[in-house]
């Protein structure tokens, strides 16, 4: 049996008819484990379901068929019309080979019940499963009869063939699709010129492995519906969901066809694709966005020009994992708007609330492109599932909002006054950074005196005793890119929950000392009492703290009083000797600074 072209045509119709012409049978017997088997042992085999290893004849027609091997499945067998392709070993009684389609590499291919073959082997093949092997005998009348084939098959020859089938189809076949795996959510279907990525094994139909994208460890990546595809690939991918698989069956005509591809693809093969579509997209598409958490109060939204610290798991459509924040124990912190961040993500960040939970699904022209980066292959449709922990812009300020103020409140907060305070400092996701409660002591500065952040020392002022106020510092005014390590992250928004305690009235702007009344005419002699006309440090800081301690006399609260009495008696102490003269000692108004006498 050859294809058109061979040097024979064993199997084809050569001068006898393909008719059905019955031939003696009771003298032919096959042996089933080792004993003859009657003509009516057979016809009531033939009766039976057939299996593996079954011996019957189809005594009618005169042909004997032994099921050598058919398989556990068999979705489909051979019927008159269909066209096949299978292998086979042709001999004759003693077992003398008179032809086989092993020996040319290359299957037999032909179709059933046209006339195309030998009466006998038109009726052997009918009922075959792909992947089934039979032993036919054929008598001469179902073969080549009393005239034979010159040189090949004697006259009156009875025929042996060793059949194995590998294909069958119909002219009259479509594409079959079997979908085993279904997602549970299917968004969105393959339609006509999506791009998609999928992975596949490709098998001929008795599971001879041809091609596989997995042994390349790479997608497979087009465009469907285009052309790009054999028709038949085309036509069944479409309304696939991603992470589904489905097994695609395609007869030749709407594959490769008479030629096959020229390499692994025999001719008027039938193609199974077992496909895993991973991811799809269209060029025309744009983000996605799905609001999973959205705080119910969102006094603001993100903007153009804000900067964002965020969290993210990033996966592909399939669900595979490319990247984390979460595993860097750290946020991602960028400027949004602005050409930071992929468009994509720089579309998908705008309009989100602080604490707002999103999942942004960016199309790969949006993405990474073609070409991927790192892990992420090329036109690979990417799904981030963000978290937004705070947002700030750098033209803020502060913002304050007051909570309780007492009914006299008419003493405010203002440089230089000495505050005792408690406070909660935590995130804007609410996580807590530190407490004063929770140590059990006040923080106590003096404001304008940089001992705080700016934001912090903007946020106290003009407040009184009693009142509770929140401050909400942006990090250009508070701990800034760097953050404080450990404590504070970098670029953080700081909420401040704040209660004054107790405040102390500072000094004027630029005095470290006042007095409370007239200043004495003889200061110097009354500071130098052993009239020696020189003044020590001892005598002077006595002096001094015997002012405060009258009431004649302030420092400013909140300081050190010895390191502002060592400064003031340094500040007379002209010539660095270590004493003050009356020649040196000056009063306030006599000076620029105001930390003097």
């Amino acid at each position: 049996m050859h294809a058109e072209g061979d040097s024979h045509d064993i199997g084809r119709v050569t001068s006898i008819p393909a008719t059905n012409i019955d031939v003696e049978t009771d003298n032919i017997h096959q042996e089933t484990d080792g004993a003859l088997t009657s003509v009516a042992q057979k016809r009531e085999l033939h009766s039976k379901s057939p299996s593996n290893n079954t011996l019957y004849r189809d005594a009618p027609q005169g042909i004997c068929i032994e099921r050598r091997f058919v398989p556990d499945e068999c979705p489909r067998t051979v019927r008159s019309g269909d066209f096949v392709r299978y292998h086979y070993v042709g001999t004759f009684p003693d077992g003398q080979k008179f032809d086989s389609s092993y020996d040319r590499d290359s299957t037999f291919n032909v179709f059933v019940g046209k006339g195309q073959l030998i009466a006998g082997m038109d009726q052997a093949l009918v009922g075959m499963c792909v992947n089934e092997r039979r032993f036919v005998k054929i008598p001469p009348k179902l073969a080549y009869g009393s005239e034979g084939v010159s040189g090949v098959i004697p006259p009156d020859s009875v025929l042996h063939f060793d059949v194995l089938l590998m294909d069958i189809w119909n002219s009259e076949d479509q594409v079959q699709i079997h979908t085993y795996v279904k997602p549970p959510s299917c968004p969105r279907t393959i339609q006509v010129s999506d791009f998609v990525r999928y992975h596949y094994n490709g098998t001929f139909l008795d599971g001879t492995l041809f091609d596989s994208s997995h042994n390349r460890m790479k997608t497979y990546d087009t465009y469907v519906g285009i052309g790009w595809l054999i028709p038949g690939m085309d036509k069944g991918l479409l309304g696939m969901c991603v992470g589904e698989k489905r097994i695609i069956t395609i007869p030749p005509f709407l594959a490769y066809g008479e030629d096959g591809d020229g390499k692994d693809i025999p001719g008027q093969a039938s193609l199974v694709f077992d496909v895993a579509l991973l991811d799809l997209h269209n060029p025309k598409d744009g983000i996605s966005i799905e609001n999973k958490v959205v705080p119910e109060n969102c006094e603001r939204q993100s903007q153009r020009g804000d900067f964002l610290r965020y969290h993210y798991n990033g996966t592909l459509l399939d669900g595979t994992f490319f990247d984390s924040s979460y595993s860097r124990n750290r946020t991602f912190d960028t400027y949004i708007g602005q050409g930071y961040v992929i468009a994509g993500m720089d579309e998908g960040l705008l309009g989100v609330c602080i604490g707002e939970k999103r999942r942004i699904v960016v199309p790969p022209h949006l993405g990474y492109g073609e070409e991927g980066r790192g892990n992420i292959p090329g036109s690979a449709v990417l799904v981030f599932d963000i978290h937004v922990i705070d947002f700030h812009n750098p033209s803020d300020s502060i913002s304050i909002t007051s909570h309780y103020k007492p009914p006299d409140c008419s003493v405010l907060s203002k440089k230089g006054d000495y505050l005792k305070y408690h406070y909660n400092a935590s995130l804007l996701d609410g996580t807590l950074l530190d407490s004063t409660w929770h140590l059990g002591k006040t923080y106590n500065i003096v404001l304008g005196s940089g001992q705080v952040v700016l934001g912090m020392d903007m946020g106290l002022r003009e407040m009184c005793v009693g009142e509770k106020r929140t401050v909400i510092i942006p990090p250009h005014l508070g701990y800034g890119e760097a953050g404080v390590d450990g404590e504070v992250p970098g670029s953080a928004v700081l909420v401040f929950d704040i209660e004054l305690l107790e405040l102390v009235a500072g000094l004027p702007e630029g005095y470290m000392f006042i007095w409370n009344g007239e200043v004495s005419a003889n200061l110097f002699e009354e500071i130098d009492k052993d009239g020696n006309g020189e003044v020590l440090l001892e005598e002077f800081s006595e002096y001094i703290h015997a002012q405060v301690a009258s009431g004649k006399g302030k420092l400013a609260p909140g300081f050190d009083a010895e390191m502002i009495v060592k400064n003031m008696f340094s500040n007379q102490d002209r010539n660095g000797d270590g004493k003050v003269t009356a020649e040196e000692f000056k009063l306030k108004d006599q000076e620029a600074k105001h930390d003097e006498l």
